[in-house]
């Protein structure tokens, strides 16, 4: 059985993936890189409002999904799931 530690290490790293990806989505997307891409459009408005507005919101919940289905996964690897 692995131990309690490198549970903790793949968890910590599930983690600060989803949160660098929430970064990009929402603070680089959303307001650096807005003018570029305002540019594009999508359904009718600019990228950059898009993702300011509803994207980020959009790929959080992507992003909880994403969450539960790896911590699952990992949950069963280690042994330590509730089934």
């Amino acid at each position: 059985m692995k131990n309690a530690q490198d549970y903790w290490r793949a968890n910590v790293s599930i983690l600060l993936k989803c949160l660098v990806v929430w970064f990009v989505c929402s603070y680089l997307f959303g307001i650096i890189l807005v003018d570029q891409l305002n540019a594009i459009s999508l359904g009718g408005y600019q990228l950059g409002f898009w993702f300011a507005q509803q994207g980020s919101i959009y790929v959080f919940l992507i992003l909880i999904f994403y969450y539960v289905k790896r911590m699952n996964r990992l949950d069963r690897e280690f042994d330590v799931d509730e089934q």
